[in-house]
């Protein structure tokens, strides 16, 4: 429990104990009126492959062949990605597991870091990731793991350019139109330099 001690006094009173109180600069405690809520909002399109259109179709059909090259002895779940080029070429990759398991990679990290090497001038327009385990591809659509969002995001800001993302599942897409409805409240370029 804390009060001011006056109107004008620029002190917070912290009462201790009945003998003993703590005497804190008010400039030191935030200003508790200004405290407020933000909502932030993600925007995620749900759709069946069907409502794809041919490129797209295209693109989620590498990412799912691309589990068939995942290398996952240890966790049985073969993840694929493919990543569509400006110039129109499609990248792929899966998740590379090793039985130490922090050196092991995830699919959309080895696609990602292969397209920028290999076309370090080719922004990656849209990215499609898809997994499965040992009963098949999954009924819900897979999301990536922090880490990997973090890399899409530096991909994402490194061209200047959205990066759509295609979260697939056995028979649905989850579509969004960049990373930050992926990340959220990122970290980034623009914080490393003071920006907003």
């Amino acid at each position: 429990m804390w009060k001011l001690l006056s109107a004008g006094n620029p002190a917070i009173h912290f009462p201790v104990s009945k003998e003993k109180a703590i005497f804190v600069p008010r400039s030191f405690i935030p200003n508790l009126t200004a405290m407020k809520e933000i909502k932030l909002e993600i925007h995620v399109r749900s759709l069946n492959y069907g409502e794809l259109n041919e490129t797209d179709r295209r693109l989620t059909d590498a990412a799912r062949e691309a589990t068939s090259r995942s290398y996952s002895p240890y966790s049985h779940f073969a993840v694929g990605a493919a990543a569509l080029l400006e110039n129109g070429t499609i990248v792929t990759g899966s998740n590379q597991e090793n039985a130490a398991y922090p050196s092991g990679t995830c699919a959309e990290r080895t696609t990602v870091f292969y397209a920028n090497s290999q076309y370090p001038d080719q922004p990656i327009l849209t990215l499609a990731i898809a997994a499965r385990n040992e009963a098949g591809f999954l009924e819900q659509p897979i999301s990536p793991c922090g880490a990997c969002r973090q890399v899409l995001l530096e991909t994402e800001q490194r061209y200047g350019k959205p990066m759509r993302i295609l979260l697939c599942s056995r028979t649905g897409v989850y579509e969004l139109q960049g990373v930050k409805d992926l990340l959220p409240l990122s970290f980034g370029q623009m914080q490393l330099n003071g920006e907003e």
